[in-house]
């Protein structure tokens, strides 16, 4: 969407401090011996709270009020009883929501506990290029520029990229124009960025795989090969100059 007037900002920062809050809460509640779906309980009882309704289960119907993603899975992780939680864990939640009419999103990966496997090199490469990425968005940048951005600095820290999931506009509805803000340069990608205009913009940083690949359960994407994968995300507001974090509540950085 684009911000038109006062009473639009405002919407979409009232329903991004809740999605923000929430992922921040669920982050610090998670402990080894949980459930996944005790965790997800847990960050549903904060939207209902709130009166937020979950997107994902609004949307397409997503058994779960938030995706929480482990080790090898990568995104849309079916929060289920019999994923528990082990110290070292890479734990990845995403949390989206609608309220008021207005929609936002965002998504954070860290590791439980000690980090037994290390894999905080990791998160902390998603975190940082995720940071440099939105300090390099401004109206009329091209969104090609900001992926070529992104898979520059995963490659000189180390890792790789996921092509084939992306960031997306947003605001009216969970998914909006542009659905294609990628972690990679696309050379064919003409659009840019909009003053004014709202987007959840996501890293997928790899440990070695570039694709995600869908599990037999229908919904949860995950490596093929063992690779590991951080995702961080925040809702926008582009500007001329440094954009507005609406989820900033998340506490990410």
């Amino acid at each position: 969407m684009s911000i038109t007037k006062e009473s639009e900002l405002q919407g979409m920062k009232l329903i991004s401090e809740v999605v923000g809050t929430t992922l921040r809460l669920m982050r610090e509640y998670a402990k080894p011996g949980m459930s996944a779906k005790a965790l997800d309980d847990f960050g549903g009882q904060i939207l209902n709270d709130y009166g937020a309704k979950s997107a994902p289960r609004l949307t397409y119907g997503f058994p779960g009020w938030t995706c929480i993603s482990v080790n090898n899975e990568i995104a849309h992780g079916i929060p289920s009883e019999d994923k528990i939680f082990k110290e070292g864990d890479l734990i990845n939640i995403d949390v989206s929501a609608e309220l008021n009419g207005f929609w936002s999103d965002n998504g954070g990966s860290f590791v439980l506990g000690q980090d037994l496997y290390k894999r905080q090199a990791l998160v902390d490469a998603s975190k940082r290029i995720l940071q440099k990425a939105l300090n390099n968005i401004r109206g009329g940048v091209r969104i090609a520029e900001i992926g070529r951005l992104i898979e520059t600095e995963a490659k000189r820290s180390g890792y790789r990229v996921i092509k084939n999931l992306t960031g997306h506009g947003i605001g009216r509805s969970l998914h909006e124009e542009p659905h294609d803000i990628a972690n990679y340069y696309d050379r064919f990608n003409y659009t840019r960025f909009k003053k004014n205009s709202v987007v959840a913009v996501e890293t997928f940083i790899s440990t070695r795989t570039r694709y995600a690949h869908t599990m037999p359960d229908g919904w949860t994407l995950a490596s093929k090969d063992g690779s590991f994968v951080a995702q961080h995300e925040h809702t926008i507001v582009v500007t001329d100059g440094k954009p507005i974090v609406l989820t900033a509540a998340n506490e990410i950085f």
